[in-house]
């Protein structure tokens, strides 16, 4: 058999026979990699360590200490889990079950589950675990496979579909029982430490509203129970600050039943934080001469053939019919630009030319899929888009990313960079793609700054690089782009007059310094637990009247000094300590009590969240710290503490 190369993590190559498998190649590494090897990554995909490599790719030896272990290990414990339900409801059919971020689910039908039933599943599942079996790969035929499930509709879609054409499928055993799977999984049960059945909801079969409803019970596993308990110590403390849970008790935002799913509605205090972010972001563009334009909700679909989205973005788009032509609502903002680009003559002189707009843009997931702000059907990018001259793309990345970290500083928001190359469905030849992701990397390896390779991961018409933050909680999330597209300036045939007064193509960059509003604001609300820095809070002052004889000082307060700020008065009846537990749920970043001593000696007593105090304080200079924390955008309330 003739020989491939096999490309390792820190760049060297191996030369080996093609049809080697991953273990194989470990064990040519060094014996002592054979032999701790769980698993794989071949070109970015986990694979089973017994795969055969047939051609030239990359290659990532998975061993307990690797960070892909754990998804082999939460892919073992959902064949326990689907193998205790068994147990328990022979009746139970399963569909499919892979691990996710956070655990497993599997998804099953046939039996009538809650989670009164996670208990005796999760003995079970126990039991298994304790008994150590050992899990074996076993290929077999198709036709085996299609007999093996006769009564199972869905193991039978996905050998009709995902395996056909192939010779032999794989099944994974332990005692006895088994489960179609691609793998890869762990040696034995007993490699599992600690599992837990977490929650139950519904799902459709191949995430379609038109297919079956499955049940989907999720779980999640680990190699102790001290990272167990460590897990659910967090998800405990993340139910508390869940978005949707503060939302409604901060009275920002709201998704009712009757305006329709993903479509959230923004509430006063809401649109304040958001009017806040967009003026923050629109002043970052504005120091970089974007020019802000704007694109309606609704195009023709020709737009959408001409940049490529109705072929890779379709079932993506919600789509209308008017007057006999189609319509689409827009999934992204870019086409629109490259449009307005293209309206104009351009010389060299002019490029970079930046455009700037709060677009918002219309993804049709799937309902199941929908979760508060984090995923909705309706949301806003803070999007830019640049058309460059070739030469200059390093500059301008570079800026885009100067901006970006200015942002995640802003919030104090940690981040880790990505570089996300061609994924399967994509537009545009090898060679443009090849150059496009060679100078990314270029600009990541100038600036020094550490990344990682996400192979597969960029946009269907270009490589990007990635920022994903991390909030108070520990939890990574997806946020600021930057996009590099050679494609699009190709099929919207954009131009500019060079130099040489020849006609030239420029670049388009794509970028986004928070992702979207909605995700932001969504993980904003959990990060701070609703208590945001001075200069976003809804209500940044709050004064409490001692009585009701205080009100026209406290009028006069907010009127003459602080008309500048978001000053409420609480005018109601209450004690003062009633106002001021009411004003700490409110999560008010300031509080002043004013009551006959500070109305006449013209003072306030200042009273901050954390519940500190400082008294005989003069109005004037409560106002000018008030009006340095804004400008500096300070995340804590820090007056109180001032010498």
């Amino acid at each position: 058999m003739s020989d491939i190369v096999v490309t390792l993590p820190d760049g060297s190559e191996l030369s080996v026979e093609s049809g080697s498998s991953v273990e194989d190649v470990a064990h040519e590494i060094g014996p002592g990699l054979g032999e701790d090897t769980v698993a794989g990554v071949v070109d970015g995909e986990l694979t089973d360590k017994a795969d055969p490599l047939e051609e030239d790719c990359e290659l990532v030896v998975v061993t307990e200490d690797s960070d892909e272990y754990r998804r082999v290990l939460r892919h073992s414990a959902a064949h326990v889990f689907a193998q205790a339900l068994q147990r328990l409801h022979p009746e139970a059919k399963l569909a499919i079950g892979p691990p996710t971020d956070e655990g497993f689910y599997y998804d099953v039908t046939g039996v009538d589950l809650s989670e009164d039933d996670f208990g005796p599943i999760e003995a079970e599942m126990e039991s298994i675990i304790e008994a150590d079996h050992t899990i074996e790969r076993v290929e077999r035929d198709r036709e085996t496979a299609l007999d093996t499930y006769a009564d199972n509709e869905y193991k039978r879609e996905i050998l009709e579909t995902e395996a056909a054409g192939e010779g032999t499928v794989s099944f994974y055993v332990q005692d006895g029982w088994e489960d179609l799977c691609r793998g890869p999984h762990v040696e034995s049960t007993g490699e599992i430490g600690a599992v837990k059945l977490l929650s139950i909801a519904a799902a459709y079969w191949r995430g379609d509203e038109d297919n079956d409803t499955l049940t989907r019970v999720y779980g999640t596993a680990f190699e102790s129970d001290a990272e167990l308990e460590a897990f659910l110590e967090r998800r405990r403390k993340a139910e508390e600050r869940d978005h949707r849970k503060l939302g409604n008790e901060l009275d920002l935002f709201s998704i009712p039943d009757v305006t329709g799913p993903g479509l959230p509605l923004y509430h006063p205090n809401g649109k304040t934080v958001l009017r806040e972010l967009e003026a923050f972001v629109d002043g970052l563009n504005d120091a970089q001469d974007y020019e802000f334009v704007e694109t309606p909700h609704l195009f023709r679909t020709e737009l959408w053939k001409q940049s490529g989205h109705y072929d890779n973005y379709v079932d993506d788009m919600f789509l209308l019919d008017v007057n006999d032509e189609e319509y689409g609502l827009k999934p992204m903002n870019c086409p629109g630009h490259a449009t307005i680009f293209n309206e104009g003559n351009w010389s060299y002189r002019d490029l970079p030319v930046r455009y700037a707009e709060n677009g918002k843009v219309y993804r049709k997931e799937q309902r199941g899929e929908l979760s508060g702000l984090s995923r909705v059907w309706a949301f806003t990018i803070d999007d830019g888009h640049l058309f460059v001259k070739p030469e200059s793309i390093e500059r301008e990345v570079n800026t885009i990313m100067e901006q970006i970290n200015e942002v995640l500083e802003t919030f104090g928001l940690e981040y880790e960079v990505a570089l996300a190359t061609r994924p399967e469905k994509s537009v545009g030849s090898d060679e443009i793609w090849e150059q496009a992701e060679s100078q990314l990397r270029d600009v990541l390896d100038a600036s020094g700054m550490a990344y990682d390779v996400e192979s597969g991961d960029g946009a269907f018409y270009g490589p990007k690089i990635d920022f994903a933050f991390e909030d108070a909680l520990g939890r990574n999330w997806d946020g600021p782009t930057v996009q590099l597209d050679f494609n699009m300036p190709e099929r919207f045939d954009l131009s500019y007059t060079g130099a040489d007064n020849e006609t030239h193509r420029p670049v388009m960059i794509h970028r986004a310094l928070y992702g979207s509003y909605e995700r932001f604001f969504m993980v904003l609300i959990e990060h701070f637990d609703g208590n945001f820095p001075t200069w976003l809070a809804p209500e940044q002052v709050r004064i409490l009247p001692v009585s009701d004889d205080n009100i026209g000082y406290a009028k006069q307060l907010k009127n003459r000094y602080l008309d500048a700020f978001r000053v409420g008065i609480e005018d109601r009846s209450w004690t003062v300590g009633k106002k001021i537990q009411a004003a700490h749920d409110d999560r008010v970043p300031y509080m002043i009590v004013v009551g006959d001593d500070e109305e006449a000696a013209g003072t306030v007593s200042v009273r901050d969240r954390f519940e500190d105090e400082r008294n005989d304080v003069d109005v004037a200079t409560f106002v000018e710290h008030l009006e340095g924390e804004v400008e500096a955008k300070r995340i804590e309330p820090d007056f109180v503490g001032d010498p």
